[in-house]
């Protein structure tokens, strides 16, 4: 019996890495078969390296995670099978896919720069600045809005009109279905009570907790902009 239960235990373990290498490689042949197959191969470790960020945060404050799930032309994600116990928390946790993702695209881009033929790796670097840049806009399901809602989900409002601009800039099936996603935590932000019983509790975290995430947000994404605008221009650069 022991024997039986324990062959089950490793077979679901096995399942759950089967389904990340099966949806990681299907992602890579299918980015491969439209962009390339180096270009495709440096997109999905860099989606996985962001992924990984979470997990690993995730782990780090005890809650129970899965492992990455891969979404051909969405992106992909982490499952909590815990929820986080407060704000700051879920806020620790959703800085670290886009830390670490930023640490890759800037691998990416040192590589780049020291080598030969690699008009395909600055791609990759830049892809890798432009998504955890978007990945910034403050609204969930976004990670920065499981950031920003260290400060107060009323900064969810913000990210309305990010997502309108960008959907009138290059409209797109994804930010519609994003849009949707969205439009609960819109709801929930406008109906937002700071007197309510989960501000004093889920949200109720200390000043200096507030500034520090506040400042390494902004930080993030201003160093994301930066080098996002920088490699494009590069990339047009060596198009020319």
């Amino acid at each position: 019996m022991i024997k039986l239960l324990f062959l089950l235990f490793s077979g679901l373990k096995f399942g759950k890495l089967l389904a990340t290498g099966g949806t990681m490689l299907l992602s890579l042949v299918l980015y491969a078969w439209v962009y390339g197959w180096r270009y495709a191969a440096g997109f999905v470790v860099l989606l996985f390296v962001h992924e990984m960020g979470h997990f690993w945060a995730a782990r780090h404050k005890g809650l129970n995670v899965g492992l990455p799930t891969f979404i051909p032309f969405v992106g992909a994600w982490v499952e909590l099978k815990d929820q986080p116990h407060n704000a700051e928390t879920e806020a620790f946790v959703g800085l670290a896919g886009p830390l670490l993702g930023t640490v890759g695209a800037l691998v990416a881009y040192f590589f780049a720069r020291d080598g030969h033929d690699t008009h395909w790796l600055l791609a990759v670097a830049y892809s890798g600045f432009f998504l955890n840049l978007f990945n910034l806009i403050p609204i969930s399901p976004f990670d920065g809005g499981r950031i920003t809602a260290v400060l107060s989900p009323r900064i969810w409002l913000l990210g309305v009109p990010v997502l309108v601009a960008l959907f009138l800039w290059r409209p797109s099936p994804l930010l519609i279905l994003m849009a949707l996603l969205a439009a609960p935590q819109a709801w929930k932000a406008w109906k937002y009570d700071p007197n309510s019983a989960e501000a004093n509790g889920y949200y109720a975290v200390s000043t200096a907790v507030k500034l520090e995430y506040g400042f390494c947000y902004l930080a993030l994404a201003g160093f994301l902009a930066v080098m996002a605008h920088d490699v494009h221009e590069m990339l047009a650069h060596v198009a020319g």
